[in-house]
């Protein structure tokens, strides 16, 4: 079975004020369609070709189908951590186990921010949920997805360079703000949690 790029839940220039057109044609179009084209090539014909990206995550061996599939699953997830007019406040059962965890919604903000500018890797920034129903946020690298942990993923950032360098250059900080601030999904997120 080949796997294919799952449709955005907003249009490519729907977040132009933060993230434009052009970005997400190259991050989404060129950038997440080579990493779905690799990973293709390298699963027709293997063992796992008739299964689904997250199967593939958990029971394939470490190495280049693996880090493909997660590739992909990651970026996916990125983009629908977003949305057109995003950001605002959480509510409900979400916002709850944040004000639980970091004390108000600003102080996780904060916190939020400071673990993705201090990933100085290309990776992820995600806001999980542990065994234990509580909340963290993790960086993982480039292949690193909460999948392969006992957390459920409710949200992630792409802090990537190539990413934000277009709209933001340096100022990483200024992108993960904008983030948590103009496109964050709390909807999606909320589902994640629930």
């Amino acid at each position: 079975m080949e796997h294919s790029l799952t449709d955005l839940p907003y249009t490519m220039d729907g977040t132009a004020a933060h993230m434009t057109q052009s970005t997400f044609e190259y991050r989404c179009g060129l950038h997440h369609l080579g990493y779905l084209n690799n990973f293709n090539r390298l699963n027709k014909g293997s063992a796992f070709e008739r299964l689904s990206l997250e199967t593939i995550i958990l029971i394939a061996p470490a190495g280049d189908i693996c880090k493909a599939a997660s590739q992909v699953w990651n970026h996916t997830f990125f983009w629908r951590s977003m949305e057109q007019n995003g950001g605002g406040i959480p509510d409900g059962e979400l916002a709850d186990a944040i004000n639980r965890k970091w004390g108000s919604f600003d102080e996780f903000k904060k916190a939020f921010q400071t673990i993705a500018v201090g990933n100085h890797s290309s990776g992820w920034t995600w806001l999980v949920k542990r065994a234990d129903g509580s909340l963290d946020i993790d960086n993982m690298s480039e292949e690193g997805t909460p999948l392969t942990t006992t957390d459920k993923p409710l949200l992630c950032i792409d802090i990537s360079e190539h990413t934000h360098y277009p709209e933001y250059r340096k100022m990483r900080t200024k992108f993960v703000e904008t983030f948590l601030n103009k496109l964050a999904n709390w909807d999606f997120a909320a589902k994640n949690f629930a």
